[in-house]
C-alpha cells in the first residue's frame, strides 16, 4: 500500500493533542540539555517546570514520576543520537568509510556541542554505572546496542576486504571505543581542548595498521 494511501487513513490529531505533543517535545528538548549537564539525577519535575514557566501540575500531566521523565529524555537523546551520528554514517559503502564515518560522527557530535554538557550517554554511563533500576537497565540496552553497530561495522569491512580477517571484531570495537570514551573524559573534565583531535588520529593510526591495500584511503 502508497505510503500517502496509509497516511490518508490514519485518524488526524486535534488541536488539543497537537499543542500537548508540542509541549511535551519541548519539555524533552530542555529534558536532555539539562540531563546533559547535570545528569539524569538532577533532572527533576520542580526544576524543569520552573525553567519552561510551567506548573508542576502541567508538567506531570505529561510525565507521571521522575522516573518516567528520565526514561522519555533517554529515548530522545538515543533518537538525536541516530539522527546525528549513526543514519549519516551509514549512508557511506559498507568497509572502512561506514566504520570511520561511524567514529568521525561520534566525535563531530560531541564537538558541535548537539548535547549542552557534551555526549549524553557517556555521562549517562558514568552515572548509572553502579546503580540498578529501570533507567540504568535502559542505558546498558542503548550502550549494548552501540557496541553491536560498531561491531558489526569492523564485520562488514572485514567482508568488503577493508580490514585483515584475523583481526578480532568485538576487541577492535572496545578498542575504538576506549579511546573516544576516554576523549571526552579528558575534554570535559580535564579542559584538554586537543582531545578529540587526539582521539581521531590514534583511531586512524589503528585503522591503518590493520587495513589492507584494498581499503579506501582514509583521511
Amino acid at each position: 500500500m502508497p505510503a500517502t494511501a496509509r497516511a490518508s487513513r490514519q485518524p488526524r490529531t486535534s488541536r488539543p493533542q497537537a499543542r500537548g505533543l508540542r509541549t511535551r517535545e519541548a519539555i524533552l528538548a530542555r529534558a536532555v540539555d539539562i540531563a546533559s549537564v547535570d545528569g539524569l539525577d538532577g533532572l527533576t519535575v520542580g526544576s524543569l517546570a520552573t525553567q519552561l514557566h510551567m506548573s508542576k501540575s502541567g508538567l506531570f500531566a505529561h510525565f507521571g514520576s521522575k522516573e518516567e521523565l528520565q526514561l522519555a529524555t533517554i529515548e530522545v537523546a538515543r533518537q538525536i543520537f541516530i539522527s546525528q551520528v549513526t543514519r549519516p554514517a551509514i549512508s557511506a559503502p559498507r568497509g572502512m568509510p561506514r566504520l570511520w564515518g561511524l567514529i568521525n560522527q561520534w566525535l563531530i557530535l560531541v564537538e558541535k556541542r548537539v548535547f549542552s554538557g557534551g555526549c549524553f550517554f557517556s555521562a549517562a554511563s558514568f552515572e548509572f554505572d553502579s546503580k540498578r533500576g529501570v533507567v540504568h537497565d535502559r542505558i546498558a540496552a542503548i550502550m549494548r546496542e552501540w557496541m553491536d553497530v560498531l561491531t558489526l561495522a569492523v564485520e562488514q569491512a572485514q567482508k568488503a576486504g577493508h580490514i585483515h580477517a584475523k583481526v578480532n571484531s568485538t576487541r577492535l570495537a572496545y578498542e575504538i571505543h576506549g579511546v573516544a570514551m576516554g576523549a571526552h573524559w579528558a575534554h570535559q573534565l580535564l579542559d584538554d581542548k586537543q582531545a578529540y583531535a587526539r582521539a581521531r588520529s590514534i583511531v586512524l593510526e589503528k585503522l591503518r595498521s590493520i587495513a589492507t591495500p584494498a581499503s579506501p584511503r582514509l583521511p
